[in-house]
């Protein structure tokens, strides 16, 4: 009974999924003999080009343990203690990440109220104060998330403005990619479009949310002066992987036949279908536009803990009885309508 609950398939985490068949295949196909460490090796050169492919050949990848880990290191290799990080209140930089920018980069945090998890060039040229004055910490990065902590998306119109206002005022524009294939999925646009072309300095590439055992890799879409610190960032920030075949096999498996696209395509269809059952039933409200692989819905208070002990989810905001329901590669239609009859069962109770 306990391996049964064990593996069932939840609502809580992207992250709570397994790795995909092909990505398992993939460490199993590499895990064979000895080969350099430290990425000096034929499978980690593979999965650069693999980037390049996507993004063009003035591209940088560096790969990492985890998100955490890549965020930091992208913004520590472009900053200095004195300077901050225009963020979302919502950022998983600012509210998940344990302190852990602060810590490491000895940076601030200017986190910013925003509506639907989106930072606007407003919201940026709000926060610009304080210039020149030894006092005050100097803004000098902007970061969102994309797909946002609300599971909304930047539109390439509202990329390219936040890049705009990024040039104008010497910012660099980092880009929290945990989600990024879900981004691309939903726009239908391609990497080079949404990163490269909008003005994005630099952004993590999220493996481990999208069908991968661990890993993400931090890219520069073109050249930029941080590119040159990034190896000492990475070492130093405890993200250097000795055997990083390990890491680089999976990208290499992710990104071969669009599998990555594949794999946020179908977490992003479960959550527009869990959205379209559960916005029918009445008493259930969904919070949030609905435009990658989640879904904020406001519940009956009653509802929730019976509908946790159905399948596992997380409460976003006790306060107004949001939740969240995260989809992934692999969530079925089969789990989508089981858990949508649940919900109506239990909201009409």
């Amino acid at each position: 009974m306990q391996t049964a609950v064990n593996a069932q398939r939840t609502f809580a985490s992207d992250n709570n999924a397994g790795a995909h068949p092909r990505v398992l295949a993939a460490l199993a196909d590499v895990n064979v003999g000895h080969v350099p460490g430290y990425g000096d090796d034929p499978h980690t050169a593979s999965a650069e080009r693999a980037f390049r492919a996507l993004l063009g050949d003035d591209a940088h990848v560096f790969f990492a343990f985890n998100g955490t880990g890549a965020n930091v290191i992208a913004l520590a290799a472009a900053l200095r203690p004195h300077q901050a990080v225009i963020c979302a209140a919502y950022a998983h930089l600012n509210v998940d990440e344990c302190g852990a920018f602060e810590r490491f980069a000895g940076g601030k945090l200017l986190d910013l109220p925003v509506t639907n998890g989106k930072l606007t060039p407003a919201d940026v040229r709000g926060a610009l104060h304080g210039i020149g004055d030894p006092h005050h910490v100097q803004p000098a990065a902007i970061s969102i998330s994309q797909s946002t902590e609300l599971g909304t998306v930047y539109t390439l119109a509202e990329l390219r403005a936040l890049g705009d206002v990024a040039r104008e005022h010497g910012l660099f524009f980092h880009l929290d990619g945990a989600r990024l294939a879900n981004a691309a999925a939903a726009l239908g646009t391609d990497l080079g479009a949404m990163l490269a072309e909008t003005g994005v300095d630099a952004c993590t590439f999220g493996g481990t949310k999208n069908g991968m055992l661990f890993g993400e890799a931090v890219v520069f879409p073109r050249p930029h002066p941080a590119v040159e610190i990034m190896p000492y960032a990475r070492k130093s920030g405890m993200q250097l992987a000795s055997k990083m075949r390990f890491v680089a096999a999976q990208f290499e498996a992710l990104l071969h036949d669009g599998l990555w696209l594949e794999n946020a395509a179908r977490a992003n269809a479960m959550a527009r279908r869990l959205a379209g059952r559960v916005a029918a039933i009445p008493g259930v409200r969904i919070a949030y536009p609905v435009e990658a692989n989640g879904v904020f819905a406001v519940l009956p208070q009653h509802a929730i803990a019976p509908l946790q002990a159905v399948r596992r989810f997380y409460v976003w905001d006790e306060s107004a009885s949001i939740v969240r329901w995260m989809c992934s590669f692999d969530t079925t239609e089969d789990d989508v309508d089981s858990f949508a009859d649940a919900v109506a069962r239990e909201v009409a109770r």
